[in-house]
Formats: structure tokens, sequence, C-alpha cells
């Protein structure tokens, strides 16, 4: 390993002296310029991961569905009520019947939803920073076991707030996961399938969701239910043998041997020639170590350079835009009347069908941009509509249609951010975004428990900041569409910097 390591050394350096010329491909597009097998395989592992991710993050419908009770005092439904009996012809025991969430305490329901947000916040920068400096695969798999241990521990908590601690626990594993899952992804695809397979793998998410209603039919009672959506967690303990590191990641590190070794496997199974990888890789690495800070990069680069600055301060705060509707939208399914279990089924599977087929279309004929702010737009148009039409179908129809969009705007805010910022802080960017995400999704608990003002307080509140998203993109963003993935910092910052 150490004659190797010398090796690519000494020819990274002959390649930096020889007189420039023009900078030599990136090397993991020449094994990854198509969808291959190799691709496949990896594309297979890592959507198992959204089942586990769905699960937890919706679980919330489930453990604290809305639930009827009377006080036994009085007979009837008011507040205060020290004695509630409580309906459990569809659940048996769930987290408000269990800490007894109902009048002065009904808010804890919510909060504990938003613990669990922040916990994903927490987790989102935390294994983003990680990412870009370890590795994506180390930070993946710890995410995943600690995803694996918190989520079956919560299953035996007997007080609110411990289990509200380790919501907040497997929370932060899920934004390591996010963050890290889709970046190792995305760094072995080409460009031209780039698109297509973001958008198909964000779609398994729906798919996941549109499963959850099975454990919740199937497991009445809130510990039940938590231990059995945190068991396939245990395909985590897999990855170790299963999941590569990114060669990108390994070339801006300065880890060339590793990542020959991976590029030289990923062409073997997808049938191209490996002759000149190594010299390839040499190459480019050569092409790119001009500075230190090409070398090793950091998070805080995307706040210290101004053209990054700007764009990390617009992406971020779409995605607080779009998880704000998105998870509201998402979890206001759940308070409708009618059966919970065919109602959050039912309007996954229409994200699921609707939003994939429609963002797949989509992102062929459009750029990034511009769908960004037309989704965004479309969301706030249906949202605004639903105060001033007739109750029943036609708003069922509008929020749901509002729904799909922010489903398809969300699959586009991945696939613009891995455009959009180089290899070197990438995950970093994902972490900040992921971050921010989780602020808005923080929030929309609390706007769902405006509907005690009215019915027109929660769409009005949901429609506010997709215009505010819209109008940000249109004025701070690039278009990405067609780019290839940038590697250093300087790359970055003159990337779709105004002359």
């Amino acid at each position: 390993m150490t004659a190797s390591r010398t090796e690519m050394e000494r020819k990274i350096q002959d390649v930096s002296n020889e007189s420039p010329q023009k900078a030599p491909a990136d090397p993991t597009q020449n094994v990854s310029a198509f969808f291959g097998r190799y691709q496949f395989y990896l594309f297979t592992i890592l959507i198992a991961t959204k089942f586990p991710m769905a699960f937890h993050q919706m679980a919330i419908v489930f453990l604290a569905p809305k639930v009827s009770f009377i006080c036994e005092d009085s007979g009837n439904q008011t507040c205060p009520c020290a004695h509630p009996i409580y309906d459990t012809t569809v659940f048996t025991r769930t987290v408000i019947t269990e800490w007894d969430l109902i009048c002065e305490r009904k808010y804890l329901a919510s909060f504990m939803q938003t613990l669990f947000q922040f916990g994903i916040l927490i987790g989102s920068i935390i294994f983003g920073i990680a990412s870009d400096r370890f590795g994506r695969k180390k930070s993946f798999i710890t995410a995943g076991v600690l995803l694996l241990t918190a989520g079956v521990v919560a299953a035996y908590v007997k007080d609110y707030w411990t289990f509200s601690l380790l919501r907040v626990v497997i929370g932060a594993s899920l934004g390591g996961i996010v963050c890290t899952g889709f970046v190792i992804l995305m760094e072995f695809v080409g460009k031209d399938s780039r698109d297509t397979v973001s958008i198909v793998f964000n779609s398994f998410y729906n798919v996941a969701l549109t499963v959850l209603p099975v454990f919740g039919y199937f497991f009445r009672d809130c510990s039940d239910f938590q231990l059995a959506i945190s068991i396939p967690a245990l395909f985590f303990v897999l990855y170790v043998f299963l999941l590569p590191e990114s060669p990108r990641w390994l070339i801006a590190v300065n880890r060339t041997e590793e990542a020959v070794k991976i590029l030289e496997r990923v062409a073997l199974i997808n049938n191209i020639s490996k002759e000149n990888i190594r010299s390839d890789v040499a190459a480019y690495r050569a092409s790119i170590v001009d500075t230190t800070e090409e070398k090793q990069g950091s998070t805080f680069d995307l706040i210290r350079t101004p053209n990054l600055r700007r764009h990390i301060l617009a992406m971020s705060f779409h995605w607080a835009c779009v998880s704000y509707y998105y998870y509201g939208s998402m979890q206001y399914v759940g308070q409708l009347s009618g059966n919970i279990f065919i109602n959050v089924a039912a309007s996954n599977a229409l994200s699921m069908l609707l939003g994939g087929s429609g963002a797949l279309l989509l992102v062929k004929i459009s750029g990034r941009k511009r769908l960004s702010v037309v989704l965004s737009v479309t969301c706030a148009a249906c949202l605004l509509a639903v105060p001033v039409v007739p109750d029943g179908p036609v708003t069922v129809a509008l929020t749901a249609f509002g729904t799909v969009c922010s489903f398809i705007n969300f699959c586009i805010a991945y696939l613009y951010c891995t455009e959009l910022f180089p290899t070197v802080v990438r995950s970093g960017a994902f972490g900040i975004c992921s971050m921010m995400a989780r602020t808005g999704s923080m929030l929309a608990p609390f706007v769902i428990d405006l509907q005690v003002h009215g019915g027109w307080a929660p769409p009005l509140g949901f429609a506010v900041l997709p215009l505010c998203a819209a109008l940000v993109v249109a004025l701070w963003l690039p278009e990405t569409k067609g780019c290839e993935l940038m590697t250093t910092i300087e790359e970055g910052e003159a990337f779709g910097r105004k002359s």
C-alpha cells in the first residue's frame, strides 16, 4: 500500500510539473457517464434506507393520532379534564392516551414532533460536516447504527421526556442518513442520468410512506408500533460491507489509491476499460492541487466566499420553505375526518404516482431554477384558494395538488443542491440545507394547530413562505441543468457569478 501510494504521489507530481494544458476530465465521469450495473447496485441498496427514514419521520401520524375522549366526572368532552376516558376502538394506546396530551397539555404532542425535527436539524449539520471531513461512508453507517439503537430503546421508555429525547436522537441520525446517502449516490452517477436517478430515488420516500399505514394498522399500541418501525434499521449494519466510499471525496482529500481501486471495480462491473484510470486520477488530482484550500475544503468556505455564501443562503431558505409546507401537509392528513389508514396511504400513493412521474417529465423539459420558482408559486396559489372555495372535495383536491407540487419541488431541491456545490463542501452544504429544512418542519405542527381559530388559518399560514422562496430562488440562484459536478472551492465560487 505504501509503495502504491508513493507511486501515485510521484505521478501527481510529474503531471503537476508539466506545462499547463486543458484541465483533465473528471475520472469518475469515465466510469459513471451512464447508469451501469454498478450504479444500479448502489441505487438498490440505498433505496432501502428510505423505509426506516420515512417510517420514523412520519411516525407521529400514528403515534399521536386524533383521539376522542370524555371526562369521567362530567360525562362529556370538556377541559380541563382530570380523569379522561379515551376512545380505544382504533388505537389501543398512543402517546396521547399514555401521557394525557389533551387540553392544557395538548401542545406537547406538537412539541414532540418539533423536537424530532430539531434533532434532524442538529444531525444534518453535524453529519454533513463529518462527512466532508471523515468520509461519506463512516458518517452514513454511524448515523444508521444510531438510528437502530435509539429507535429500539424508545419503544420501552415509560415517560414523555425520555421518549422525546430519544426522538431527538432518532432525528439526528436521520439527518445524517439524508445528507450522506444521497450525496454518495449522486457522486457515482453521471450528469446525463443524474436528474432521473435523483427523482426516482426520492420517490421511494413516498413508497415507504404508503407502506407505513400497514404498520399502523397491525400495531395499534404505540410501543409495538415504535419497535416495528425501528427493526428495519438493522439493514444499516450490512452497509459496512456493501457500501463503497465516494471516489470523488477520496480524490478531493488526496486518498487517490483508494479512489483508483473503487473506480477500477466500478469499471469492471460496468464492463468498461480500466486501463487509464490510474493515470487519469493522477492527472485530475494534479489539476486541483494548486492551493491548500483546494486540498482540504471546509464547510466554513460556504460562508467565507461571497458567491457560495449567496448560494447557500438562498438554497437553504428554499429548503426551509419547501419542507415547511410538505411536512405540514403530510401531518395535516392525519387530522382529517375519515379512515386514517386510507387517508395516509391514498395521499402518499397520489404523491408517489403523480409527483414521481411529474418530476421525471419536468426535469427533462425545464431547468432547476424555473421549476423551483413555478412550483413554489403553484403551491402558494393552491393554498390561498382553499379558504375562498366551498369546503368539500374541491378543498381536498387543492390541498392534494399542492402537496404533489411540493413533493416535486423537494425532489428538485435535492438535485439542485447536488449540482450547485463542489465536492469538498457538498455534504456540508446538504447538511446546512437539511438543517434549515428542519426549521420549516419544526414550525409546521404549530401552524396546523391554528385551525382552532378557523379553517382558513392553516392554509394561509402555509402559503406565505413558498412565495418568499420563489422570489429568493429567482433572484439569487443560477441554473445548473446539464452542468458537470464541481470539485473545488474555486470552481464553486466562479459558477454562476455575474460578470
